[in-house]
């Protein structure tokens, strides 16, 4: 079993994204992705999809069982340790990857299970800020901006608030960055326009883009090896990209290919491969249709 107490002295600043320190030089105007609506929201700077066993069942699982000891326990600010404890002693926290902790105060902020958070925030206790109790400490956790940010259109995060309305999917999709970007880039070339959020208004358009994102976790040619996710693979504290081996198959690099990638895919012939983009081409192919019938 991982050891999260001695990862918290040995590697006290392991997360990726845009740190306090730079938070300073940034736009402060950005539209924050992180808790978008009463819907959603995503916890995946806080090694939220980081475990080996990262299934729907097994988050969510781990996530109420969280939720309702802090309740129980954190009456004051000096019980969190007490907290912390019992859920290292309750969970296992090997990681998929190394270098990205594993928040133990990641919890369910509703009742309802729909928004992960910090169960350390002060929206959660009152008004009294917790988050100096954490791996990261207040400063980072208040200032960190994860790279989605920066590198996906405003406008397309926008779009995936609006088609995606549960915390598990929209974390996974929403900092798949090759993915998000990939995939609007072909609707829009193919409509002849740049995608505006409103489209998704549209109940069918929505359900189109919406059953594509879904892929990312149901995909039939997803590797189902624990060490992946999207396009990476780890090693322990080495990060890798899981590259299709298309010369293996006999055939040349898919159009669709850092989309396969996003979605952990592994061929065993060129047959999948053309059954993938069949896929995806057909999925394409619904949207402009549907954008045609209401917009043109």
């Amino acid at each position: 079993m991982n050891n999260p107490a001695k990862q918290r002295e040995e590697n006290p600043t392991a997360c990726f994204g845009v740190h306090t320190r730079d938070w300073e030089r940034m736009d402060t105007n950005l539209t924050v992705f992180c808790q978008p609506d009463e819907r959603k929201s995503c916890g995946a700077c806080c090694g939220l999809y980081n475990y080996a066993d990262s299934s729907l069942s097994a988050i969510t699982a781990r996530l109420r069982l969280r939720t309702l000891r802090f309740r129980q326990l954190v009456k004051v600010p000096g019980d969190i340790e007490c907290y912390a404890k019992a859920t290292f002693s309750a969970e296992d926290f090997t990681p998929r990857y190394a270098v990205i902790y594993c928040c133990e105060f990641l919890g369910f902020l509703d009742e309802a299970g729909k928004k992960v958070g910090c169960l350390l925030h002060p929206t959660q206790n009152s008004g009294l800020d917790l988050r100096a109790g954490s791996f990261y400490g207040q400063e980072i956790c208040a200032g960190h901006i994860c790279p989605s940010h920066h590198f996906i259109p405003v406008n397309q995060a926008q779009i995936m608030i609006k088609i995606i309305n549960d915390w598990y999917l929209y974390g996974l999709c929403l900092t798949d960055i090759d993915l998000v970007t990939n995939y609007f880039r072909l609707l829009a070339d193919r409509i002849g326009e740049e995608l505006k959020p409103d489209f998704f208004d549209n109940l069918l358009l929505k359900g189109v883009a919406r059953e594509f994102f879904k892929w990312k976790i149901n995909w039939p040619f997803r590797s189902e090896e624990i060490n992946r996710l999207g396009k990476y693979y780890f090693d322990g504290s080495q990060l890798m990209i899981g590259y299709i081996d298309y010369e293996k198959l006999g055939i040349s690099i898919s159009p669709l290919d850092k989309i396969f990638m996003s979605f952990s895919s592994t061929f065993h012939n060129a047959e999948e491969v053309a059954k993938a983009e069949g896929l995806v081409w057909a999925n394409v192919q619904s949207f402009v249709s549907a954008y045609q019938r209401f917009f043109e």
